[in-house]
């Protein structure tokens, strides 16, 4: 977005998202576009659609985008890095291609711990899912985490 807008739009939220219509036969979508065309004063969001397409280069990571209704830009992964991502995977069972931190940070995980002696429910679950999820995820990313379940 920076090289095609200027660099004060270049830590703008791309909006990308999975595709909401996958039947149309795309991954993901790309809907910055929209508002982009507001704040740069364009006639139409395709247009800046358009430009964005323009600077964008997803060689060997997607199929031709294109762009679709009043300027959303439509992401099909290709075939050939899904199968290579997929063979990276298989590769290394263990950790499935996800790369170690460059850099290891110690990281503290406050989250609840539920009360056994009292009737629990569905609220006193979220954040100690949500908190073990994420001192798992850091953990296996090479992270030394300290969960501190209160």
């Amino acid at each position: 977005m920076g090289s095609a807008f200027g660099e004060e739009y270049a830590t703008k939220d791309a909006m990308v998202t999975a595709a909401t219509k996958a039947a149309k036969g795309s991954d993901y979508q790309c809907n910055a576009a929209l508002p982009l065309a507001k704040l740069l004063g364009l006639k139409s969001p395709r247009d800046a659609a358009t430009a964005l397409l323009a600077e964008l280069n997803l060689e060997g990571v997607c199929d031709e985008p294109s762009i679709a209704g009043p300027g959303f830009i439509n992401l099909k992964l290709s075939d050939a890095f899904v199968e290579a991502s997929l063979e990276a995977m298989r590769a290394d069972p263990t950790r499935l291609g996800v790369p170690e931190a460059p850099t290891k940070q110690k990281v503290v995980v406050d989250f609840s711990s539920p009360n056994i002696a009292k009737e629990m429910h569905v609220g006193h679950l979220r954040s100690t899912i949500i908190g073990d999820t994420l001192s798992r995820v850091l953990e296996f990313r090479g992270h030394n985490v300290v969960s501190l379940p209160i």
